[in-house]
């Protein structure tokens, strides 16, 4: 299955201790990069976070990014009556004791430990409800990233059969190229009116046509085009192994140029390289 390294997701959730929105970003990158940015009350998630990367997703830089709102429950403020009349009670007594005392500020005595409570948390709770709106949202990414992975296998597909189209266009070009070339040589021969070496003549004419004989720059084409395709039908990633391949389609579409002697094979050999260096730019965002 072809997989883009790309993708975005968004999923929120709600529960009884509050509200919980998580959002993934995806690029490519050659290894598998998370970062997290958790509230300071869900950090205790990122092992598990990371292990659950590590388990869906091969390679790309992943970014995380979680939203915490608490639910009413937990914003209500309770006052601890007794814990604050013994409090107002100390206050008085020290301010007996001094001079000029300044009058006890409302804000200040809700800052002391123990005068607001609120509702306490099930931690376990919230991180396994935390977890499980990730899961969603991993799920979210994953199937982005399977549905643009698919259109970029269609896309590198089309070229890989114009390729092989080229590769079979050569083929049937390479007999009248050599055919032609024979018969130059021979006219010139003609032309300058001398005595030639018949042996002679037949060992550079079997030198040329070796020295133009494509076909093992054809077979290894078609090889690699075959691979790409095999690639596809992989369930593990196959970026890495799709650039290798690009590279090398690339050095037989060189050799085909440098071997070149007419200007069909050129523009052959030209059309070739343009089709793998556009597989190749699809390549680097496939995991």
């Amino acid at each position: 299955m072809t997989r883009s390294m790309t993708g975005f997701a968004r999923h929120e959730c709600s529960f009884d201790w509050g509200n919980v929105a998580w959002e993934i970003r995806s690029v490519n990158h050659r290894y598998l990069e998370p970062h997290f940015r958790l509230p300071e009350n869900l950090k205790a998630l990122e092992p598990q976070l990371r292990d659950q990367l590590r388990k869906r997703l091969g390679r790309g830089k992943v970014e995380v990014n979680l939203q915490y709102q608490a639910g009413e429950k937990n914003q209500q403020l309770e006052l601890n009556t007794d814990f604050l009349a013994k409090l107002s009670q100390a206050v008085d007594c020290v301010a007996q004791g001094l001079t000029n005392a300044a009058p006890l500020n409302p804000l200040e005595v809700m800052r002391w430990p123990g005068i607001i409570q609120t509702a306490p948390l099930d931690f376990e709770q919230m991180q396994s409800d935390a977890l499980s709106g990730f899961d969603q949202a991993l799920t979210q990414l994953i199937d982005q990233r399977t549905r643009e992975g698919t259109e970029l296998q269609n896309l590198i597909e089309t070229r890989l059969d114009t390729i092989v189209e080229l590769v079979a266009k050569v083929r049937t070009l390479m007999p009248d190229i050599l055919a032609n070339q024979k018969q130059k040589i021979l006219e010139k021969i003609n032309a300058l009116q001398v005595e030639i070496d018949q042996s002679r003549l037949e060992q550079e004419l079997v030198y040329l046509a070796q020295k133009s004989d494509v076909d093992e720059e054809m077979d290894r084409l078609e090889t690699h085009v075959a691979e790409v395709k095999h690639c596809f039908k992989q369930k593990n990633p196959i970026g890495r192994r799709l650039d290798f391949l690009m590279q090398e389609l690339n050095r037989e579409a060189n050799t085909l140029s440098s071997k070149s002697t007419v200007s069909d094979t050129t523009q052959i050999a030209v059309d070739l390289k343009v089709l793998i260096e556009q597989m190749r730019e699809q390549v680097q965002n496939i995991e």
